[in-house]
């Protein structure tokens, strides 16, 4: 056998090893304990995918490909390294954007090709084309809402917008027609379904708010799959069609998920404008605050030295303030004092799906204290304190009381329902949603002004001045008579 059919003998095997093991990863990033090694698995799953890659093409080109990959991975790294856990769901909107554009790319090089097109591996270029350029822009506008440099304009809330956005789609339809066609030369095509596609993303993604920015993301993550599936289609690699197909579907899952979440349908996230952008709240959301109850860190610590339950309940707040390590010390001092400690998570906290776990993962908090919100709600009545970090719209009590509210339907954490709230804020600014707290005004209700960090850390010095967690000062369970 010559070296170069020894070479392609060796691209199948390692293609088959690439798929199993990226499906054995991502089925254990499903759990915290296993989310690293999760993650080495797939890092492995993609070089054997290179490697196989390279050897089926016979290492053509491989100082543009061994090029290339050093300038990637050199990139990833710094972006992991640096970029501040805030500023994680614009690099994931991002990167779903560069899987867009690289499945755009694929697609077109392939056109490009000498030799006839069939049916079938033209309806995978349209089809790359279309669902990467539209992943590509409208991943681009969510991460640049979310790093606010970009404003939802006043006229994307006309009704108008959407007369826009179906012309462009049929326009994309036509030239997706054109390209199966010898009436137009197929680069021609293609080019124009690319230019429309860009700027439909622009127009579907700019008018949506950063309260359904977690919803975006989900279904951008989603779109980044199904145009990778195709791309996988049009180049004949199994292990692009395999994990294309699993982002495509997880991520329309997630999607759903974060619909649930928010008492929002897709076509209402999509079509129905952005939520506090332009909504205008009930009568219950204007007008100033009244009976507001402030209190310092060390009234709550007095609170919580006497506590035997507490729960946390992490928002966007605390991942600003980069206060993570520091609940988890505060968290710690008070399960050495006999408390049980509960995180509640609710599951469009933060600016994209998960925020609130990853966040708390980096300080190591234990995966079985997160607690998702249905299991947790229940349990607020028997709790004695709960304090609130950052979050806003995810525990207004409106959203069960008051039906003119925009948030009304959605389900929230029952945080009012504990016997004490400490609420973690610097100011009484509105959340996403753009409308009043209800929660601030409750009686067993007191806020704390501040940066979460800071006031983490007053808290935890004025638990250890009063003796909390100390080994002498432990709660020690009764002792049954035998």
């Amino acid at each position: 056998m010559t070296p170069s059919s020894l070479l392609a003998l060796g691209h199948a095997p390692l293609d088959l090893a690439a798929v199993l093991l990226l499906a054995f990863g991502l089925k254990r990033l499903g759990r915290v304990s296993t989310a690293r090694a999760a993650n080495r698995l797939a890092a492995l799953a993609m070089t054997l995918a290179v490697v196989g890659l390279l050897l089926h093409q016979g290492l053509l080109g491989w100082p543009w490909i061994l090029a290339g990959t050093l300038v990637g991975s050199g990139l990833g790294w710094w972006t992991a390294h640096r970029v501040a856990m805030t500023a994680m769901p614009q690099i994931v909107a991002l990167f779903n954007g560069c899987g867009g554009m690289s499945s755009l790319l694929v697609a077109l090089a392939a056109a490009g090709l000498p030799g006839e097109t069939s049916a079938l591996a033209m309806g995978s270029i349209v089809i790359s084309v279309l669902v990467g350029a539209i992943t590509f822009s409208g991943s681009l506008v969510a991460m640049a809402k979310l790093q606010e440099w970009l404003d939802t304009p006043a006229w994307t809330q006309r009704p108008s917008r959407h007369l826009v956005n179906i012309a462009l789609a049929v326009a994309c339809v036509g030239c997706s027609v054109l390209a199966f066609t010898p009436l137009v030369p197929t680069a021609l095509s293609l080019a124009l379904l690319a230019t429309l596609a860009l700027v439909l993303g622009v127009g579907l993604t700019l008018p949506i708010g950063g309260a359904d920015m977690p919803v975006v993301i989900s279904l951008l993550n989603s779109y980044s799959g199904v145009a990778a599936a195709a791309a996988g289609f049009v180049v004949g690699s199994r292990l692009l069609i395999v994990a294309g197909a699993m982002v495509g579907a997880a991520g329309l899952i997630l999607t759903s998920v974060m619909c649930t979440a928010m008492n929002r349908s897709l076509l209402s996230v999509l079509f129905g404008g952005a939520l506090g952008s332009g909504a205008q709240a009930g009568g219950a959301d204007q007008g100033e605050y009244q009976n507001i109850t402030s209190c310092s860190p060390e009234e709550c610590a007095m609170t919580l030295e006497g506590a035997r339950r507490v729960v946390f309940v992490p928002g966007y707040g605390l991942a600003v303030a980069q206060a993570q390590h520091s609940l988890r010390e505060v968290a710690q001092l008070l399960e050495r004092h006999g408390v049980d400690v509960k995180y509640a998570i609710h599951p469009v906290a933060g600016r994209m799906p998960g925020h609130m776990n990853v966040l708390l993962a980096e300080a190591d908090v234990p995966y079985d204290q997160l607690v998702e919100m249905e299991a947790i709600n229940p349990d607020f009545p028997r709790t004695d304190v709960v304090i609130v970090l950052g979050a806003n719209d995810v525990v207004n009590p409106q959203a069960r009381t008051d039906p003119q509210s925009p948030l009304f339907g959605m389900p929230v954490l029952h945080v009012e329902e504990a016997t004490t709230v400490f609420v973690v804020k610097r100011s009484l600014g509105a959340g996403y949603a753009g409308i009043r707290n209800g929660l601030f005004e409750c009686q067993n209700t007191s806020m704390v002004f501040g940066d979460a960090k800071q006031v983490l850390n007053s808290l935890l010095q004025e638990l250890r001045e009063l003796g909390v967690g100390k080994v002498d000062n432990r709660r020690q369970a009764p002792v049954l008579a035998g």
